[in-house]
């Protein structure tokens, strides 16, 4: 009798490659939900399940908590896990245990509140110091946090979303029975946590089952001194009391992005980058629905073409792409930079799009209406009114007021600024109380919204200008006129993902940094690639071939 073959041996049926797929994801999932280590540390790659994970891990646990760092991913999160998980920002939970620690109904968060201390110490001293890189790399002996905590108890004890982190920590250190307890905390986007984060969440570890996830490919946030170094330790061995895990299958992009991303990653390591990263599997799922959608969209798009055209080459584009889903399909355009995006949003609402959100995560430079919201809270607030002076006077005349607030028995800002200024803002603090409430205001009262910078009529005719630009260019196909287009940069898309996804400015100039390839660029095209489900368009506004077009098999694309 002879002996039948080895299952790998058999030819592949579709179902057998189906079957096998879900098998693999099962046993990736189960050897995760059945590990009886107390600390985890799971490398998921874009799309590769990281929500059900969560999900299976959380199902039948009552009092579990779920961390992150981006607002967008806590309201994405906390729709994901309703029910079954309470999920918040790093600053957010640091906020509720410095309240029940402290026994306060209220802890007062002013995000910024370290910028301002950055500008009280270059006026009063003429030293500049980066307030936020002490706090992010934990330096808790540096001699200017007195300075920086004096300013905070004379600004109404407000904490910033560095500090409020720091003090929680601070907090721990003194007393690990603060430590709240959890059947289960997951942290998600571990890659992007720096070393003050990571502390508190090693406090947390102390008492809880802690569960890390993220990519280290996916590493963009060194602004904040997050650092992939704090993942890839955990997962290398480096801390033994972790286990490592990967998920390895991508279930959210077509079978083309997947096999892209990996010849990126593939050409990064052969040019000596990404040298540190965690080696993984990323791969294709096998799925009947999704081997459909990848024969339809069997290549990834690429054109050259001038900046001024990007408008008409994606209305084109979404009107095939619209006859080959016969569907509604949600669409994402990445641009390198804000203006490069804005100027992309302009183009698409000429067109005739009326659905077109630009999505722009950076903060706004501190100003007059910052102060005042802050003084609508609370009228006698040291923070509100260093805010609305700064503002108003001179500076040589507000570093004369910010001296007289130097003195440990200083007297409030509301007593010391000058008459003109105190009538002018309480002016200002009823009409914003008239404009909260919905009662109506005159034209002086535009004139004075302007000047805090608040600008009603310049939204106005915007919004005005953007409806007749779309009634007298009205050139988009009806049926796609109402369909929903997010337009961001590289890093206000992380956390989202689309059916199609248009890549603008596919240049060197924009995509390479100046000095060179770097580990950044090549991750801030990975996470830009991966956002799409279904295709994607890259588009070239220079004559160059962009260097990660070079790295992409040639067979992957098609040129337009």
């Amino acid at each position: 009798m002879s002996t039948p073959p080895k299952q790998h041996e058999l030819p592949p049926t579709v179902n057998d490659r189906y079957d096998r797929a879900k098998l693999k994801r099962e046993e990736s999932v189960l050897s995760i939900l059945t590990s009886t280590s107390k600390k985890k540390v799971v490398v998921a790659g874009p799309g590769t399940g990281k929500t059900y994970l969560f999900k299976m891990l959380l199902k039948g646990k009552q009092r579990t908590l779920t961390l992150t760092f981006i607002n967008a991913l806590v309201e994405d999160l906390s729709l994901d896990l309703y029910g079954i998980s309470e999920v918040k920002t790093l600053h957010s939970f640091a906020t509720d245990l410095l309240r029940k620690v402290q026994k306060k109904k209220k802890i007062n968060i002013f995000p910024r509140l370290s910028e301002i201390i950055e500008e009280d110490i270059k006026l009063l001293t003429g030293q500049e110091v980066d307030f936020d890189k002490i706090f992010h790399d934990f330096d808790g002996s540096n001699l200017f946090l007195d300075f920086y905590q004096r300013r905070k108890h004379f600004y109404d004890d407000f904490y910033g979303y560095s500090d409020v982190v720091f003090a929680a920590v601070k907090a721990l250190e003194k007393r690990p029975d603060w430590i709240p307890k959890y059947e289960l905390i997951l942290v998600d986007e571990y890659q992007d946590f720096n070393l003050l984060e990571v502390t508190l969440i090693d406090q947390l570890g102390r008492q809880n089952p802690v569960v890390l996830a993220g990519d280290d490919d996916q590493a963009l946030y060194d602004f904040k001194r997050a650092d992939p170094k704090h993942i890839r330790s955990r997962h290398n061995g480096n801390l033994s009391e972790y286990q490592a895990f990967s998920l390895p299958m991508c279930f959210r992009c077509t079978r083309i992005i997947v096999e892209a991303a990996n010849d990126i990653v593939k050409s990064a390591i052969a040019n000596n980058l990404l040298q540190n990263r965690i080696a993984k599997p990323y791969e294709y799922y096998d799925d009947q629905l999704k081997d459909e959608i990848s024969n339809r969209f069997p290549t990834l798009t690429y054109t050259q073409l001038y900046a001024s055209q990007f408008g008409w080459f994606i209305e084109t584009n979404l009107d095939e792409i619209a006859r080959a889903i016969l569907g509604n399909f949600s669409v994402l355009v990445i641009s390198p930079t804000r203006v490069q995006a804005r100027d992309v949003t302009t183009a698409l609402r000429e067109k005739g799009f009326k659905s077109v959100e630009f999505i722009d995560k950076k903060e706004k430079k501190l100003n007059l209406l910052d102060g005042l919201k802050v003084l609508l809270d609370d009228e006698k607030s040291n923070l509100g009114w260093r805010i609305v002076t700064r503002e108003m006077m001179e500076e040589s005349d507000f570093k004369t007021l910010l001296e007289r607030t130097e003195s440990p028995d200083a007297p409030s800002i509301s007593i010391i600024i000058p008459a003109e200024f105190k009538k002018m803002t309480k002016a200002m603090l009823t009409l914003l109380r008239r404009v909260r409430d919905g009662k109506p205001i005159d034209r002086d009262d535009i004139s004075l919204l302007e000047k805090m910078g608040a600008e009603p009529l310049k939204l106005g005719l915007e919004a005005l200008g953007n409806e007749l630009n779309i009634g007298g260019r009205r050139t988009t196909n009806p049926g796609l006129r109402k369909l929903a287009i997010k337009v961001t940069t590289v890093q206000g898309a992380k956390g989202l993902d689309a059916d199609v996804v248009f890549i603008t400015h596919f240049d060197d100039q924009y995509f390479v940094n100046k000095a060179g390839m770097c580990d950044m660029d090549v991750c801030k095209f990975l996470v830009a690639l991966t956002r799409a489900k279904k295709k994607v368009f890259l588009m070239s506004s220079q004559k160059q071939t962009p260097t990660f077009l070079k790295w992409i098999n040639k067979e992957r694309i098609a040129n337009n």
